[in-house]
Formats: structure tokens, C-alpha cells, sequence
């Protein structure tokens, strides 16, 4: 058994971490921190009650390092500080933040200012599909945002064949936003309503731009739903003679995660897995690629223990849920 640490428990890709882990064959839960740390973690998350029952620290550095592995659930800015430390000891790190996705450059330009510039050139980002033999050997796991995810699994296949612009458009479940309250995901103006925020300049844009290396036209929405997200993408082929449903499948052949639909996807079928379900529609030189994650878990907690499972030399899917949460 490994023993893990987890800093931010408190947050929905906390408990989601949590809910994951406690069940793992191979990690066990040894140490549970906040910034404020004093409570039982039953107090932050009830339903843990006769579950899973710890108490919840105040995070410090040296008592996080006494473990094989940490997950950081903390938020940009406050994740850096915590690596620029912990990168001095023997411990393997799965990095939630947007700290390390990014190349300094775009990253101070949508973020703030960059810290631990060293660590943010080692880090390895935690797409398995993209970077799994990178990701075997690294110390520093940057754990991808949920809508890049869902927008570069989509993407990946077709990187060699599209030419102009590309348009996402995209919807999430309001537990994307996070626990903090604000007016934007208050029941009274999420509840029978849908609408876009950050339209093209959304911060997420350029972590998509940068992995795919093309120009994006990003546009998430917020919608009423608790958890799930689905990306529609929309591209020109450089060639109608394209067919981009054998492409597709060929990429994915041999990945155990991603599931190649016949039918357009919905949230529901994912919501609860680490699966990302793709389904595409060919008109010549126009496709239409349909992506549906669950944006807590394959776009936070489960794809971040199949990181940790991957840098721990176990197999990815050690631990990972594949039924959804139907009905």
C-alpha cells in the first residue's frame, strides 16, 4: 500500500478524490488537509459519516512529504506554493491547479504571476491519452481542466487534417463552478436557464490552444445540471475524401476510457466514470465531433488517480468506477 495525501479536501473534487480512493487497492488515505485544517472531515462532508472518518488538518508541508504520493485540490496560485516545496522531498505530486498545464508565458497572461518557474518546465501534463509514457516517469503530474479534456479528446485524432477555424462549443453541469456560491450559480438564476460565459477569452482556451496547437473559438455555457459537461466541436477537414470515423476509431482502438458512440452523446451516460464518449457526424469536408465527460471526475478526481496510478507503476484503471450513475 502507498500512502497518499490529500490537500483541498474540501471542495466537490475532494470528495470525489476521496469517494475514489477509499475503496483503491493500492493507496491508502493517510493524511487529509485544508488551509484551515481543525474539524473532522465528517463536518466538511456528512455523507462520510460511518464511511470514511479522519480528522482533517491544517496543511504542512513536512507532514505531507512523509507520504508516497499527494493530490493538490487547491486552487492556482496557492498549488505552485506547495510544489516549489514539496519537489524537495521524495514524494510524487497530481496537481489540480492550472499551475503547471501551461508554458509561463500564457499562464502569467490568464493567471498571475508564475513562482516556481524550475518545476513548471519539469511537469508533466496529465492527458493519459496524449502523454501516458511521460506520464509514467514523472514526479509532477499537472492534472488537465475539465474542458480542455474533453475538447482535446475530441481534437487529438483529427490534428493532422483540419484546416481553418475551429469552434467549440461548450456546456457544464453547475458543480463545475465550484462550492463558493456566487450569482452566476445561484438556484434562482441557474434553475430553467442556460447561458455563456467568458465567450472566446475564457481562460481554458488557451490550455487547448497550447495542446492542440491550433487557434480556438471557445464558448462554455453553464447549464442546470448538478455534474457532466459535453463539448460540441465544429471543423473543416483538409479533405473531403477524409473518412474521419475509421480515423477516429483507429486512434482509439486500444483505450480503455474513451468510447466511440454511434449515437450523439449525453452526460448521463458518463456521469459517475472516467469514460469520455465521442460520437462524430461527416457532411464532406465538415465534421462534427460530440464529446460527453463527467467534469468532476474525468475532468478533475478520476482521471487524476489514473495518473496516479500510471506514476505508480499500477494499471490505469486501478480504483476507476465504469458505472454511471443511472438512472
Amino acid at each position: 500500500m502507498k500512502n497518499v495525501a490529500i490537500v483541498g479536501a474540501s471542495g466537490y473534487t475532494g470528495i470525489e478524490l476521496i469517494k475514489l480512493l477509499i475503496n483503491h487497492p493500492k493507496f491508502n488515505i493517510n493524511y487529509v488537509a485544508t488551509s484551515q485544517g481543525g474539524e473532522k472531515l465528517t463536518e466538511i462532508h456528512p455523507s462520510l459519516q460511518n464511511v470514511f472518518e479522519c480528522d482533517v488538518q491544517k496543511a504542512n508541508i513536512q507532514d505531507i512529504a512523509k507520504n508516497d504520493l499527494v493530490f493538490l485540490a487547491l486552487p492556482h496560485k496557492t498549488a505552485m506554493g506547495f510544489v516549489k516545496e514539496l519537489t524537495k522531498y521524495d514524494i510524487k505530486i497530481v496537481d489540480f491547479s492550472a499551475d503547471y498545464r501551461l508554458i509561463k508565458e500564457n499562464y502569467e497572461e490568464y493567471y498571475c504571476p508564475h513562482i516556481d518557474e524550475e518545476n513548471l518546465k519539469n511537469a508533466v501534463y496529465g492527458l493519459p491519452e496524449m502523454n501516458r509514457e511521460k506520464i509514467k516517469k514523472a514526479s509532477l503530474v499537472a492534472n488537465p481542466g475539465c474542458y480542455p479534456t474533453a475538447s482535446i479528446l475530441g481534437l487529438i485524432p483529427f490534428l493532422d487534417f483540419i484546416k481553418g477555424n475551429i469552434f467549440i462549443d461548450a456546456k457544464s453541469g453547475v458543480s463545475g463552478a465550484g462550492k463558493k456560491l456566487t450569482t452566476s450559480n445561484s438556484f434562482v438564476t441557474i434553475n430553467d436557464n442556460m447561458f455563456a460565459y467568458n465567450p472566446i477569452n475564457h481562460r481554458h482556451s488557451v490550455e487547448i490552444k497550447e495542446k492542440s496547437g491550433f487557434e480556438v473559438n471557445f464558448v462554455p455555457h453553464l447549464i442546470p445540471v448538478t455534474r457532466g459537461m459535453m463539448v460540441n466541436i465544429y471543423i473543416t477537414l483538409s479533405d473531403e475524401s477524409i473518412d474521419a470515423k475509421e480515423i477516429l476509431i483507429d486512434h482509439y482502438l486500444n483505450e480503455s476510457f474513451v468510447r466511440i458512440r454511434e449515437k450523439p452523446v449525453d452526460i448521463k451516460s458518463v456521469s459517475g466514470t472516467n469514460f469520455a464518449d465521442i460520437f462524430i457526424q461527416q457532411n464532406k469536408d465538415a465534421l462534427f465531433i460530440n464529446v460527453a465527460i463527467d467534469n468532476l471526475l474525468r475532468g478533475a478526481s478520476s482521471q487524476a488517480v489514473v495518473n496516479a496510478n500510471l506514476m505508480m507503476g499500477y494499471e490505469e484503471n486501478l480504483g476507476i468506477n465504469s458505472i454511471a450513475y443511472i438512472p
